[in-house]
């Protein structure tokens, strides 16, 4: 791939990584509109690897005080950072056992239009009808496995991680940058197990490929850190209404293209 059109999926991809937008059907869809050949999964890892430094740049202060926590044996620090471990693991057999279904059967345009629209509208339920009441700290056991579980089905493109995640904690009473910032913490292990999990994918990549994965992976990680910072700021005051219109509207463009492309 060139340059240029590396340095654009990286951006796109850290934005839509942490923004309730979905990233893998951004990193799909885009090269189809534009005629471009799809990378497969090897290149959105290195995509998502930068994304993870961007995440982990942000909240590097999150996660040192809650391993702080635990270090000094704090009640809340220890139970935060099991429920993130627990919250992960559905997210990591999901994606252990439906991997070739994520790569050939789920990456089609019709499938991503349909997520894409009917996620949109049950994230425009939860932050309309969620109570708002609760923060990360008083979170419970079984709501941090129903986000967990919500994550897992992010392997399908189109329905978005954060947004998977962020529609639930909404739903089970979390306040919205509360329920952004725990989507967050829990995107950091998932980032970064599913990127070892699929490292030899990158490491078999050779010559001229090699910078424009270096160049995704720095947009990536740039954008993604801003995502971040956009996002937590936004929600003080605002609603995920513009991620709801911006999701429909994606998804219309991509049935269209599909009637047009027919």
């Amino acid at each position: 791939m060139p340059i240029l059109p590396a340095v654009f999926l990286g951006i796109v991809q850290g934005a839509t990584e942490l923004l309730p937008i979905s990233s893998s059907a951004h990193l799909f869809i885009l090269p189809w509109l534009l005629g471009w050949n799809y990378q497969g999964l090897a290149f959105d890892v290195a995509l998502h690897l930068g994304t993870l430094l961007g995440l982990v740049a942000f909240l590097w202060s999150d996660w040192l005080a809650i391993f702080r926590g635990a270090i000094r044996r704090e009640g809340e620090a220890i139970s935060l950072l099991l429920m993130i471990a627990v919250a992960c693991i559905p997210g990591a057999l999901f994606g252990a056992l439906l991997e070739k279904q994520a790569e050939e059967l789920f990456r089609s345009p019709i499938i991503i239009a349909i997520t894409l629209s009917s996620f949109a509208i049950l994230l425009l339920l939860a932050d309309k009808f969620g109570k708002g009441e609760k923060n990360v700290k008083r979170m419970r056991w079984r709501e941090a496995i129903l986000i967990g579980i919500s994550q897992a089905l992010a392997i399908i493109p189109g329905i978005s991680r954060s947004g998977a995640t962020m529609t639930a904690g909404l739903a089970l009473g979390l306040r919205k940058e509360e329920s952004a910032r725990f989507s967050f913490l829990l995107a950091t292990p998932i980032i970064a197990g599913a990127t070892l999990w699929e490292i030899r994918k990158i490491v078999s990549l050779a010559g001229s490929e090699v910078f424009s994965l270096l160049a995704g992976f720095l947009s990536a990680g740039i954008s993604g850190y801003f995502a971040v910072w956009f996002l937590l700021r936004f929600l003080r005051k605002g609603n995920f209404l513009p991620f709801v219109i911006y999701r429909l509207l994606f998804a219309f463009l991509i049935l269209a293209s599909i009637i047009f492309k027919s």
